[in-house]
């Protein structure tokens, strides 16, 4: 199929959103009687709210048509829940949405994820327009993604392109399945939809104030004190008016403050850098956080504490030589095993968790024990079948001190064994035995550190 002039989403027939319960309940209904996987998606107006709720649910089935619910007049979504729960859901980037649909009490059990499809199918760009062109041949305007959904009435144009991102995707899920099933990707795709599904909310931070923009140049505690003091006045005034917080003051504006450490309302109000659409509406608010951190007694720590981290890898030739040696040779190795895979990198193996086993190895380095740790760190069975030997590997190279690059030594190696490291990913089992790869008694890991010892990040 090709795009047609005029464009695709203008030749769209009129759609509209469902506000009234007769009408959700009917759609509920269709729905139900449909065939095949249910596509969902979920708009949300971030950068210009406060919450990340949903704004506008859409939902496409083959044999069904395409519905789009407003979840504040709706409200209560069991009736779909009930309906669809056993039923595929298809997505693009599920991780976006599955957070808003969860707090209007739409929870998929099964999903496929057409955006994460295209990263492990390999391909060069994975947002929804251009998977739409490689693989169905259409070419869709993006003009509306960063759109305020929470605008009423929405417009019609908003509404088509709305409907457009739910109506390909069964044709855009069958596509790539066939094309994952073609690399041998099946079982790939499949644990990493399910693990997707069953991630948890992040923890929040311990002090998210230390995130803001330019905080490099502040110096003493009493001016993060300031800061502090300010960031939390602008969250609680976002969180009151549902307004994303950078639309208040922006970071730049409280850095300011922090850095002059105004002796008076007036003063702060004749900064020129403390802009914002509230800077001066609400001056008396930010007047008040001021004042709260030049006397607070309650001095934030010069560097960030509160959340444990590794050192930053530049840091750790110097802090952990055997650690920063472990880490240049796997992320070779690693990096070899992806381009083996026709993989992103990030894909068959995080860097956090890469970094996390390099720091901390098992203490004896085998395949079986570095599989180990990374399932403890949570990658998934295909992630351990495709990087365990091959890190393993990586380690002990890296703990021979007659390599002067492991690195370089690990990408030679890894080249030299094809065998080994090019099994079709929907077999691939973990091999001792194989080229390459390290026995079940393996050499003792040096220079090992408690990975929760290191610094902690700022």
């Amino acid at each position: 199929m090709t795009d047609a002039d005029p464009a695709y989403e203008d030749a769209h027939a009129a759609v509209h959103v469902i506000e009234e319960r007769d009408e959700y309940l009917d759609a509920v209904a269709r729905l139900a009687a449909g065939t095949g996987p249910v596509a969902v998606d979920a708009e949300r107006a971030s950068g210009y709210r406060y919450s990340q709720r949903a704004y506008l649910i859409q939902m496409f089935r083959r044999g069904s048509g395409s519905f789009l619910f407003d979840p504040i007049a709706i409200g209560d979504f069991s009736d779909l829940q009930a309906a669809l729960v056993d039923e595929e859901w298809v997505f693009h980037a599920a991780s976006q949405d599955l957070p808003c649909l969860r707090e209007v009490g739409l929870v998929p059990t099964r999903i496929f994820d057409t955006e994460l499809g295209a990263r492990i199918a390999g391909f060069p760009r994975v947002g929804l327009g251009a998977v739409v062109e490689q693989l169905l041949g259409i070419t869709l305007a993006k003009a509306h993604s960063a759109a305020d959904w929470s605008t009423r009435p929405l417009p019609q144009a908003w509404l088509v392109y709305a409907a457009l991102d739910v109506e390909l995707l069964p044709d855009l899920r069958d596509s790539l399945a066939e094309v994952l099933d073609a690399a041998g990707k099946t079982r790939i795709a499949e644990e990493e939809f399910a693990a997707v599904l069953a991630r948890g909310p992040k923890p929040p931070r311990a002090e998210p104030w230390r995130r803001l923009s330019g905080m490099n140049v502040l110096r003493g505690a009493r001016a993060l004190a300031i800061a502090r003091s300010l960031w939390q006045a602008r969250d609680a005034y976002a969180q009151e008016t549902d307004i994303a917080p950078g639309r208040t003051i922006p970071d730049s504006a409280i850095v300011a403050a922090a850095a002059a450490a105004p002796a008076s309302r007036a003063e702060l109000g004749a900064l020129k850098a403390f802009t914002g659409r509230a800077s001066r509406s609400e001056l008396d608010r930010w007047w008040a956080a001021v004042e709260a951190g030049q006397a607070t007694e309650d001095l934030p720590r010069l560097r960030g504490g509160g959340e444990p981290s590794l050192p930053p890898p530049r840091a750790w030739a110097e802090r952990n030589p055997a650690a920063d040696r472990r880490y240049r040779a796997a992320r070779a190795a690693v990096t070899a095993r992806a381009a083996e895979l026709d993989l992103p990198v990030e894909n068959l193996l995080t860097p956090e968790t890469l970094r996390l086993v390099s720091w901390n190895p098992p203490k004896t380095v085998a395949t079986e024990t570095v599989g180990a740790t990374l399932a403890s760190h949570d990658a998934r069975p295909w992630q351990v079948e495709q990087t365990a030997s091959v890190i393993a590997h990586a380690f002990e190279v890296a703990a021979d001190r007659s390599v002067e690059d492991p690195a370089a030594a690990v990408t030679a190696t890894t080249a030299s064994r094809p065998d080994e490291t090019t099994a079709d990913a929907d077999d691939a089992t973990p091999d001792a035995g194989a080229p390459g790869a390290v026995g079940a008694v393996g050499l003792v890991a040096d220079g090992q550190t408690d990975a929760t010892t290191g610094t902690t990040g700022s």
